[in-house]
C-alpha cells in the first residue's frame, strides 16, 4: 500500500526583509559601481564641474577674506566657506539627477527594471547613493583645492569618513528630490527649469555662505527647514571643528534621505507609464 507523500511547503513569493536588504545592498553596489565607470571613461567631467567650485574659493573666498565683510570670529572666511562650497558642489551634481531617470525612461530601460525582482525603493536608492559616489569624487576635489588655499582642514581618519557619509546623504536626498520633480513634471525641459529655479534659493537660503544668525527671520526659518543647512554644518564641525550638532546633523540628513527614497519609490511607476 503506497502512502502519499506530503506536498511541499509553499514558498512565498515576497522576499523575507534579509533577502530585500540583500537586494537594496547588491543594487547599491551595482549602481554605484556603474557610476565609477562613467566617471573612469570621462574624466573631463570632472574638471569641468571643478571650475566653479574653484571660482567660489578662489575668487569670493578670497576676496571676501581680505574684506572682512562677513563676520565669522576667529575662523578666516575662506576656512568658514570651504565646506559650505564642498556641500554645494555635491548638491549642483545630485539635483539634476532625475534628467537620467527619464532619459532611462525614454530609452526603455526603466520599464525593464521595473519588471525586475528588484524593489523600487532599492532602484531609487541605489540612483540616490551612486549620486552620493560621484560627489565624492567632486568633494574630494574641493578638499584638494581647499588644502592648496591653505584651509585648515582635519587630517583626522575618522572625521573624514564621517564627512563621506554626510556627503552621500546629503547627496541622496537632493537626488532623490530630483526624481520626485521628475516624478511630477515628466519631461526634461521643465526639471531642468524647476531644478535651476530651486537650486539658488537652495544654497543661499542655507548657512554656506554666511552665518545664520545675520539672515532676516524669515530666512532663519527657512535655513532650518532646510536639509542643506544640516549638511554645511556637520561639515563644518568636521572639517575645521567649528562647534556643531553632529546629532542632529545626521539625524535630519538620514530621516530626509529616507523619505526622500519612499517618496521618489512611489512616483517610480507614474514616470514609466
Amino acid at each position: 500500500m503506497s502512502v502519499p507523500l506530503a506536498a511541499p511547503p509553499a514558498v512565498s513569493a515576497d522576499p523575507g526583509p534579509l533577502a530585500q536588504l540583500r537586494i537594496l545592498a547588491s543594487r547599491v553596489g551595482a549602481m554605484c559601481l556603474i557610476e565609477l565607470q562613467k566617471l573612469r571613461r570621462d574624466q573631463t567631467e570632472l574638471l569641468t564641474r571643478a571650475i566653479q567650485p574653484a571660482l567660489w574659493l578662489l575668487i569670493f573666498g578670497e576676496t571676501f577674506t581680505r574684506l572682512r565683510a562677513i563676520p565669522t570670529g576667529s575662523i578666516p572666511y575662506l576656512d568658514y566657506l570651504a565646506p559650505g562650497i564642498l556641500a554645494q558642489s555635491a548638491l549642483f551634481i545630485a539635483i539634476f539627477y532625475g534628467i537620467q531617470i527619464i532619459w532611462e525612461r525614454d530609452a526603455g530601460v526603466l520599464a525593464k527594471l521595473l519588471v525586475t525582482p528588484t524593489p523600487r525603493a532599492a532602484l531609487v536608492a541605489g540612483k540616490a547613493f551612486a549620486a552620493g559616489v560621484r560627489a565624492l569624487v567632486q568633494a574630494l576635489m574641493v578638499l584638494i583645492l581647499s588644502a592648496i588655499l591653505g584651509v585648515g582642514l582635519t587630517a583626522n581618519p575618522l572625521r573624514l569618513l564621517a564627512m563621506a557619509v554626510v556627503v552621500v546623504l546629503g547627496s541622496a536626498f537632493f537626488c532623490c528630490l530630483s526624481i520626485v520633480i521628475a516624478g511630477v513634471v515628466l519631461s526634461r525641459e521643465r526639471l531642468m527649469g524647476i531644478g535651476q529655479a530651486i537650486t539658488m534659493p537652495l544654497f543661499f537660503g542655507s548657512n554656506a555662505l554666511y552665518p545664520v544668525n545675520l539672515m532676516p527671520g524669515w530666512l532663519k526659518v527657512l535655513s532650518h527647514a532646510n536639509p542643506l543647512s544640516y549638511q554645511v554644518d556637520a561639515l563644518r564641525g568636521l572639517l575645521i571643528g567649528t562647534p556643531a550638532n553632529l546629532g542632529l546633523d545626521f539625524g535630519v540628513l538620514a530621516g530626509a534621505s529616507a523619505i526622500a527614497i519612499g517618496v521618489a519609490s512611489a512616483l517610480l511607476g507614474r514616470l514609466a507609464r
